[in-house]
Formats: C-alpha cells, sequence, structure tokens
C-alpha cells in the first residue's frame, strides 16, 4: 500500500533590507502623523531596498540561501522555485528564473506566481501540489516584494502601508501526516476596481501619460478593501476549521497576512483565538505584500513546535483570499 505522501516545510529563510524607514520619516514627507498610523495600522516603521539596480530578486536570493544553509542542502538540490511577487524584476525572464541563477539553483526550473498579498498561499499550494504528484523532492516557494517600487510617496493613503521583504520556505515530502493539510483559495475579479496598478500591462502600456499620470503606482480605496479584507478573511479562516472539524482550541498559531492589525484582530476574534497565539510583526515591516507570511514564520520559527497546528490566512487585490492548514513538521 503506498503511504500518503504530504508536503511539509522543513526549512525556512528570510531577509529584509537593513535600511529603515520610520512613520517619523514619513511625517517629513507626507501630511501625517505617527500616531494616526500606528492607531489605524499598527505600522511603526518598513524596511527598504534603496541601493541602486537591486530588485525583487535581490530580497529572494538571500532568503533562499538561508534555508538551505539551514537544511543543509546546496541550491543545485532544488528541483523547483516559485516565486509570489507582484512587483517582478522585469516582466520577463521570469524573477524565479533570476533567483535560481542567483543562488546557483543549477537544477531547478520555477516561475512566478501573481496573486497580490494572496501570492505566498496560492504558490504554498501549487508548490504542494508538486510534491504531492510524487515527481518532485524539493519544492522552495518564496514570496517576496519590493513594494517600494510602485509605491507613490506623495499619496499619504498607500505609501504609509507598504515595505520591501522576502520570505522563503522549503517543502518536501512526508509520510507522517505532517505538512499542509488543507487550502481554501478563492478569487473575484470584480475586486480590481478597489485595488490595482493602472498601467504597465497590455491593456495600458508605459507612456508619457501613463507615467505623468502616476498610473504606475499601487491605487486603493481604503475603505473598500477594508470591508472586503476583514470579512474575507475572517470567513475563510472560520470555514477552513469548521471544514477540518477544529477549533480555535487546536489552533497554536494564526498566520495572517500582515496588512493591517485591524484585519488581523478581526480574524483572530472570528477563530476564536486569543491574541497571543497570532503572529504579527507588521509594526517592524509594513505591509511586504507576498513576503507577510513566510517572514512571519522566519520571526516566530524557534517557538513553533513540531505537531502545532497553524493556520495560514490572506487576503489580497484582485480580489484574491484564502487560508491554508499546517500541521508543522520539526
Amino acid at each position: 500500500m503506498n503511504q500518503k505522501i504530504t508536503a511539509a516545510i522543513t526549512a525556512i529563510g528570510g531577509y529584509v533590507p537593513e535600511n529603515r524607514l520610520t512613520n517619523a520619516d514619513l511625517e517629513k514627507m507626507v501630511d501625517t502623523n505617527d500616531e494616526w498610523i500606528r492607531t489605524r495600522t499598527g505600522i511603526v516603521e518598513r524596511r527598504i531596498l534603496n541601493e541602486p539596480g537591486k530588485a525583487t530578486s535581490d530580497l529572494c536570493a538571500p532568503a533562499v540561501l538561508e534555508l538551505c544553509k539551514k537544511r543543509g542542502i546546496h541550491p543545485s538540490e532544488i528541483d523547483c522555485l516559485i516565486v509570489g511577487t507582484v512587483t517582478q524584476d522585469m516582466f520577463f525572464p521570469s524573477t524565479a528564473n533570476i533567483v535560481c541563477d542567483k543562488v546557483g539553483a543549477v537544477n531547478a526550473w520555477g516561475f512566478d506566481l501573481a496573486a497580490a498579498c494572496s501570492g505566498f498561499l496560492f504558490s504554498l499550494t501549487t508548490g504542494v501540489c508538486l510534491i504531492e504528484s510524487g515527481r518532485y523532492k524539493k519544492v522552495v516557494v518564496v514570496g517576496a516584494d519590493k513594494m517600494s517600487a510602485i509605491t507613490d510617496y506623495s499619496d499619504r493613503t498607500t505609501c504609509i502601508i507598504f515595505g520591501d521583504g522576502a520570505g522563503a520556505v522549503l517543502l518536501e515530502p512526508n509520510f507522517e501526516g505532517y505538512g499542509i493539510l488543507d487550502s481554501i483559495l478563492r478569487t473575484d475579479g470584480s475586486g480590481k476596481h478597489y485595488l490595482h496598478m493602472k498601467a504597465g500591462g497590455s491593456l495600458r502600456p508605459a507612456s508619457y501619460e501613463t507615467v505623468a499620470n502616476k498610473e504606475h503606482f499601487i491605487y486603493q480605496e481604503g475603505q473598500a478593501v477594508f470591508k472586503f479584507a476583514v470579512k474575507g478573511m475572517a470567513d475563510i479562516s472560520a470555514e477552513l476549521l469548521e471544514k477540518n472539524n477544529l477549533t480555535g482550541k487546536d489552533i497554536a498559531w494564526l498566520v495572517p497576512h500582515q496588512a493591517n492589525k485591524r484585519i488581523i484582530d478581526a480574524t483572530a476574534n472570528r477563530m476564536g483565538l486569543s491574541h497571543d497565539k497570532v503572529m504579527v510583526n507588521i509594526q517592524r515591516y509594513g505591509n511586504t505584500t507576498s513576503g507577510t507570511i513566510p517572514l512571519c514564520l522566519w520571526d516566530w520559527e524557534n517557538q513553533l513546535k513540531k505537531g502545532d497546528n497553524l493556520v495560514f490566512a490572506a487576503f489580497g487585490g484582485g480580489f484574491t483570499w484564502g487560508a491554508t492548514l499546517v500541521k508543522w513538521a520539526y
């Protein structure tokens, strides 16, 4: 009898740039203040990759190399590398392609996956399927974004939110029931009006007009997105628990996308989780889009115990959202 293969996370790597952009710095740039930012978002500072010639792949590469070092493997052993991102280095080749070259993953194939802030979750589920198929033994999933590249630092509604960073996990086959056990993922394209980047794609290619109109920056209708995000992230997390006959008491940690402290609190409350079971590092990094969930795992790795039940939850532009159940493997 064939044993069921599950895909388990066996190592984590992360990277954030040295440069900090604090609320005090933003007070000098736009009409805002530290107290307003903290109470609305929970953010105190964010990391910014501001070195010339550096891109999202330069956030990914150190995270992947750290993961390999922790696991004691060489990058040439990686079978596939998936990068969840909306800030690719360039349209093509893919960022995954560039990262493989930078780390020496010479035997890997890979691709980018765009799902805005749900990018890591969607990429993780994709990587899980590759492991469960039995064809691949080592799949690296990276969530990374250089949000500073598409942020308008004269727009006080968006520039306070975003930061740059990357987190990576290694997936390997497991036969003891540990790993990613279930996911519920959703998309609703009618949400595109509320959160998007208008130009740069085939609909509105770059032109003098699109640049002058600042159409290559994030556009967000904050109130609408907040309302959808609270409902989407909380509902789907509760649905995931119910589907797997679990309650908040069975969950060791909620690992939520770090978009806004109020959205995180609403999700925890809906799941019946006390706040000491919720990973929150938004105050240090801001919203790194695809990077938030793996960066939480990176920060909390030494507190995770084998057999812990974790729920990852995200909500992103488009709209995209989802929740994933994980039984921690080490």
